[in-house]
């Protein structure tokens, strides 16, 4: 009987240990928003050939909270060996620092490894709108006898920022819109209670290519191969908007440099595998590896270009 009691005791001793010798081979992947939007679809989309490259099993966890806030501490403050990863938004990591006086987070604690994809902003309207183009969209809002209801994800957002980027370059006066996410911005365009809405190519292509929204420009340098016949609006004569909200890998930065180094080659090879490539690209994302200098330095650019509009604009959070 002793000796059964002690065997089993060997075996539970064995299983509470399991867990803890099973997280030396986890990598977390953080995301700063709910599950089912853009990012975490990347997330979720490079996370298995991410874990191939690092030889570990890749967890993505959902932190949402604090316009990032609550993702980058974590980040920040978690054990800085390379585990834990953050996949964040140009927002949280560019825009913030200049949008806020204060903010829970310091990017400086913050290390750069990859960037993932770029993500360009496209112009949509409600089929209904008489609109078939972005010029023809600015004419009319032009004659229009008020400013016309332009949405957004949020004061500061890239979608907003997008907004005031075409107001510049028309001289045209919207009226900005802000919601809390595409998701209620989206319903409120389909019920006709706003007329046109910026946001990223991947959140909207599904409503896109089933016809319930209608896109009619999109505010990058050269058209998207997922959807060929959109222009941008360079093209229709309203240059000045350009915009990207790329999604970067960030760590501790306190992470050693070994460790950095091994992330950012995983990032790259999973980048480049075609299954991961495809499926990046069939959602109008476009994959784009850097090394963790390429990235520090976008961060940098990045932070004058949207802190300028930002500052002439006099956008502040409180609206």
């Amino acid at each position: 009987m002793i000796r059964r009691i002690a065997s089993a005791l060997v075996l539970i001793g064995a299983f509470a240990a399991a867990p803890a010798c099973g997280q030396e081979n986890v990598v977390h992947l953080v995301v700063a928003f709910p599950a089912g939007g853009p990012t975490d679809f990347v997330a979720r989309t490079i996370s298995g050939q991410l874990g191939s490259e690092l030889h570990k099993h890749v967890i993505v966890e959902n932190k949402p909270g604090g316009n990032g806030a609550v993702a980058a501490e974590y980040v920040a403050r978690a054990t800085p060996d390379g585990t834990t990863i953050w996949l964040s938004s140009v927002g949280a990591v560019a825009i913030n620092p200049v949008l806020y006086s204060r903010l829970a987070y310091d990017v400086a604690d913050l290390a750069p490894v990859s960037l993932v994809v770029n993500n360009n902003e496209l112009l949509v309207v409600n089929p209904a709108n008489p609109a078939k183009s972005a010029a023809e969209f600015v004419a009319n809002a032009r004659k229009a006898s008020k400013p016309v209801a332009i949405a957004s994800t949020g004061i500061g957002s890239i979608p907003h920022l997008a907004m005031e980027q075409l107001a510049e370059s028309t001289k045209v006066n919207f009226l900005h819109v802000p919601y809390k996410g595409a998701a209620p911005a989206i319903t409120d365009l389909l019920g006709g209670q706003v007329q046109a809405f910026f946001g990223d190519v991947p959140g909207l292509i599904g409503q896109v290519r089933g016809g319930k929204l209608r896109a009619i420009g999109i505010a990058a340098p050269k058209r998207n191969p997922e959807l060929p016949n959109v222009p941008t609006l360079a093209e229709q004569g309203l240059p000045g908007v350009d915009t990207d909200n790329w999604y970067g890998l960030f760590v501790s930065a306190k992470t050693p440099a070994a460790a950095i180094k091994a992330l950012n080659e995983a990032a790259r090879k999973t980048l480049a595998s075609a299954a991961v490539r495809d499926k990046l690209l069939a959602a109008g994302a476009e994959p784009a590896s850097s090394t963790p200098r390429e990235l520090e330095k976008l961060l940098v650019h990045d932070t004058e270009k949207w802190g300028t509009l930002i500052k002439a604009k006099h956008i502040s959070p409180e609206g």
